[in-house]
This record gives C-alpha cells, sequence and structure tokens, in this order.
C-alpha cells in the first residue's frame, strides 16, 4: 500500500513542479501571458465556427439540432483541451520526441516512463483550450432537456477522460512510425490529431456504415464527440 501512495505523491508533486514552470514562463510579463492565453482561445474557437455556422444555417445537421451541435462541440472541444492540459509539450504529439532522439532522455531519468510522460505534459494555459468548449457545453444545457444527476456527471468524466485516452492512444500508434523513420515521420501525430480535430466536430448518424466503422476504428473521430454525446444526450 505504501508504494502507490508514494507514487500517487510523486505524480502530484512533478505536477506541481510543472505547472510551475510554466506559469513562470507565460507569466513573466503580461504581454506574452495574453499572447498565449488569446491565441488559444481564439483558435479553438475558430476551429469549431465552421460547423456552428452550418448549424446556424440549416437549422441543425441530419438529425441534430442546433443546440445539441453545440452540445457535441462543447464536449470535443473539452476533450482535446484535456490533452492539452495534462499531455502538451510534445507529449501528445509523440512522433517528435521519436523523430528527434528525446525519448532517450526520458530513458536515462530516474522516473518510470509511464510517470514521465504523465507529468510531463502538464501545463495550466492548457486551460485556455478547454474554457470555450465549457462555455459552449454549458449553454447547450441549460437548453437541452438533460435530467444532470450525479450519475450523469460521473458519466460524463468518463466519456471524456475515454475520449481523451483514444486520442492519445491514435497519436502513439501513428507516432511509433518515428522509431523506423525518425525524419520521414517527425510530424505524423501532429498529422493524426489534425485529421480528427476536422472530423470531430461532425454528426455521423447519417453516413454509410462503412465509413461510420471508418470514423471508429482506423480514424476515431467518433468517439471524440460524436457517440459520446448520443449516449449523455439519451
Amino acid at each position: 500500500m505504501a508504494k502507490p501512495l508514494h507514487t500517487v505523491r510523486r505524480i502530484l508533486q512533478l505536477w506541481w513542479l510543472h505547472a510551475a514552470l510554466d506559469l513562470g514562463s507565460v507569466t513573466q510579463d503580461l504581454k506574452t501571458f495574453l499572447t498565449y492565453f488569446f491565441s488559444d482561445l481564439i483558435t479553438n474557437t475558430a476551429a469549431v465556427s465552421a460547423t456552428l455556422l452550418l448549424a446556424e444555417r440549416f437549422a441543425g445537421i441530419g438529425r441534430w439540432t442546433q443546440v445539441q451541435i453545440v452540445f457535441m462541440l462543447g464536449y470535443a472541444i473539452i476533450a482535446g483541451g484535456m490533452l492539452e492540459v495534462f499531455f502538451g509539450f510534445n507529449v501528445k504529439v509523440i512522433s517528435r520526441r521519436l523523430g528527434r532522439g528525446q525519448l532517450d532522455h526520458s530513458l536515462i531519468q530516474p522516473q518510470p516512463l509511464w510517470v514521465i510522460f504523465s507529468t510531463e505534459g502538464f501545463n495550466l494555459t492548457g486551460l485556455a483550450s478547454v474554457l470555450p468548449g465549457l462555455g459552449l457545453f454549458w449553454w447547450a444545457l441549460a437548453h437541452l432537456e438533460v435530467a444532470v444527476t450525479p450519475g450523469w456527471l460521473l458519466l460524463l468524466l468518463l466519456n471524456v477522460a475515454a475520449s481523451a485516452t483514444i486520442v492519445l492512444s491514435f497519436s502513439f500508434l501513428y507516432g511509433s512510425l518515428a522509431f523506423w523513420a525518425p525524419r520521414a515521420a517527425e510530424e505524423v501525430s501532429s498529422t493524426a490529431l489534425r485529421a480528427l480535430d476536422q472530423l470531430k466536430s461532425f454528426p455521423l448518424d447519417s453516413a454509410g456504415a462503412g465509413l461510420v466503422g471508418g470514423l471508429l476504428t482506423f480514424l476515431p473521430a467518433g468517439f471524440v464527440g460524436w457517440y459520446p454525446c448520443r449516449a449523455l444526450l439519451g
């Protein structure tokens, strides 16, 4: 029992350390902080603007109403933003570390590799990627007939964690190509994540079975927004 507790304490200490280093770098002056914060805020808001405009123009997309689309977009941004908070600094984009030979630096550290990957990317400035999603999500929730119970909130947390885990696993899976072709595959994780970002904000109800299957397996964009939101909305 002592060893698991020691590991948890160590992870919390490392989170605190990396958060302090991150805040120290971006709060050295007001201009730097505002640049970091608002650039992430604008980028994440702009990433879903096309879907919002389509939903507004056509009074929804497929079977999904405008408010339901906003709900799904908010969820997708939150799931992606949590990755920025916990796995930033090229942990999420693992192919960069592999392609640049930086994995060797991690292997010689006196920490298990899973602890290193779980803590090195922690940063509080990544919250700027979560805030637009929270705003869209809770606005839509207030306009939907959804019973927000403790069980529903637990389901929400589990789904967000599962969506983030799927995205991270997808990045690691394709990023492993950098073991065989370090220079050519250095950016393969960022390319794979970009494909997910472009497709995660669309409902797949009217898509064919083959397309839906592909977007839940080889390119699991459906698990970032559409599929979990179907369960959350009943």
